[in-house]
């Protein structure tokens, strides 16, 4: 239960949907929680109460992943506040459907601005505190990093670059920081659920995934043997194979 008693977790997005279940999770596992958000502030609002309720210390920094200036300063605020920093999950990220031969400059290069290069400022800005703490960095990756969807070319290609920043800072940061990356397949939130009942009848384990699959991955990163790095970790239920 108090696995995480101690540290302090940083998570990029995290105001709503799978970036706020994380973030609860590793408070509830006795972390101290920074979380950041873009325009979401009344949600991030609430993620804190909650966050606070579970009985640790919290706090929500408007950030713009894309932003070096605002990542640096959201690294900072955590430092502050926390003074220390043990563990950063990368989740901040842009979706979106689109024919490839379709896609346009600018919504080629706002994928990769968000999906990669966000989280590489992250873990540039993050990095020193890391060292330090003998820390740990968990990027949000994606199936379809790991897969070519024909609807999500931009997509797919700035996951599957983001998991080879994740191979590729495992050895870059190693042997202080250990770096790896959780690949969800279809995950759903409960009220929309039928919507999407066609991927898990795709999918061996009948059922498509949850919020609570992603954060229990993340959690197996996050307190899991520090020797393990430069993973990517499939959640999908085998819908990948």
């Amino acid at each position: 239960m108090n696995s995480l008693q101690g540290k302090t977790a940083l998570v990029t997005g995290a105001a709503r949907r799978i970036g706020r279940a994380l973030a609860l999770t590793l408070a509830r596992a006795g972390a101290d929680v920074t979380i950041t958000y873009r325009g979401s502030e009344k949600e991030a609002q609430q993620t804190v109460d909650d966050l606070q309720a579970a009985g640790v210390r919290a706090q929500a920094v408007r950030c713009d992943v894309r932003n070096a200036v605002d990542v640096e300063a959201a690294v900072a605020a955590v430092v502050k506040e926390f003074g220390r920093l043990d563990l950063l999950v990368n989740n901040a990220g842009l979706f979106e459907t689109a024919k490839l031969e379709e896609i346009s400059l600018e919504q080629w290069d706002a994928m990769f601005e968000t999906n990669t290069r966000g989280p590489f400022l992250m873990a540039k800005a993050a990095y020193p505190h890391l060292k330090a703490a003998r820390g740990r960095i968990i990027n949000i990756g994606s199936l379809g990093g790991l897969h070519p969807w024909p609807t999500h070319g931009h997509y797919c290609t700035s996951k599957a670059a983001l998991h080879m920043l994740t191979q590729t800072m495992s050895k870059a940061f190693a042997p202080e920081i250990s770096v790896n990356c959780v690949a969800p397949g279809m995950i759903v939130n409960g009220e929309v659920a039928e919507d999407y009942e066609h991927f898990a009848q795709k999918t061996p384990m009948k059922r498509n995934g949850t919020q609570e699959d992603v954060a229990a991955a993340v959690m197996f990163f996050a307190t899991g043997p520090h020797f393990i790095t430069g993973q990517i970790l499939s959640v999908d239920g085998g819908l990948g194979l």
